[in-house]
């Protein structure tokens, strides 16, 4: 059986891609492990006058869609990497 093995430039590749890919995630819990991505937040004002009330103000929150969505374009960049730098092996 024959088994691909990796040279340098390929296992720095994939560890790049493997830290890039694990600070997304921790990207994501920070945001607070959302869904879906959100550009607006409902958020409830105390008004002197009028009360308590609802606001939608824009916050940007990042949601799982996104995260895997940027995930996936770093495993197809990096599977690309890895085999353009692949080393050709010769038969003995």
């Amino acid at each position: 059986m024959n088994c691909p093995i990796l040279n340098k430039k390929q296992k720095q590749i994939r560890l790049t891609a493997l830290v890039l890919i694990a600070a997304v995630f921790i990207i994501w819990i920070a945001f607070g492990g959302e869904i879906f991505t959100k550009s607006q937040v409902l958020v409830e004002i105390n008004d002197e006058i009028f009360g308590p009330r609802k606001e939608w103000q824009d916050q940007f929150i990042l949601g799982l869609d996104l995260t895997l969505l940027t995930s996936g374009i770093i495993i197809a960049i990096t599977l690309l990497l890895l085999y353009f730098t692949k080393t050709k092996q010769k038969d003995l």
